[in-house]
């Protein structure tokens, strides 16, 4: 046994990993893709804040004449693609995707999924100027949904709001 392995031999020994050279790189990936807790915050701000300025820059497209409504569908749903996209930064990526597909915001996640496609649609090649800001009132109000389902008893506490509204 050379020298090699023998300390390859040790590093299995106080580590309880192989040590072997081609199963290196997982540990150096996970290295290098964990974020501390104030990257992920900085990361988190400013991907939402861009997220937001992309919404509202929208906005004030869609009273544009011509390709105005077009802008504003592009924009309003690159904002709320990377308002959602920046949760990542606070959970992770893969456990982002978990909890956005679990039971209690599946038909959230799957409304907000779609009116974001069909606002793009309506907007790029159906050019239905009413549809796609239909399709964006949708988009909205599901984003406000899925948020609400991170707070606890949040959506309770709506539906009970208008429950009591509606008698």
């Amino acid at each position: 046994m050379n020298i090699s392995e023998k300390i390859n031999n040790i590093k299995k020994t106080i580590t309880g990993q192989p040590a072997d050279d081609e199963n290196q790189i997982v540990p150096e990936i996970v290295d290098v893709t964990t974020l501390s807790w104030s990257t992920r915050l900085k990361g988190f701000i400013i991907c939402f804040s861009i997220g937001v300025l992309c919404s509202i820059l929208g906005s004030c497209f869609l009273f544009l004449p011509g390709a105005g409504l077009t802008l504003f569908a592009i924009l309003y749903t690159l904002g709320n693609v990377t308002a959602l996209i920046s949760t990542c930064f606070l959970m992770g990526p893969c456990n982002q995707l978990k909890r956005m597909f679990a039971p209690t915001r599946l038909i959230a996640t799957i409304i907000v999924v779609i009116s974001l496609a069909l606002t793009l649609c309506a907007a790029l090649w159906w050019k239905l100027s009413a549809v796609a800001i239909l399709f964006c009132i949708i988009q909205f109000l599901a984003m406000t949904w899925y948020g609400l389902s991170y707070i606890p008893f949040a959506r309770d506490a709506v539906m009970k709001c208008f429950e009591s509204c509606m008698s």
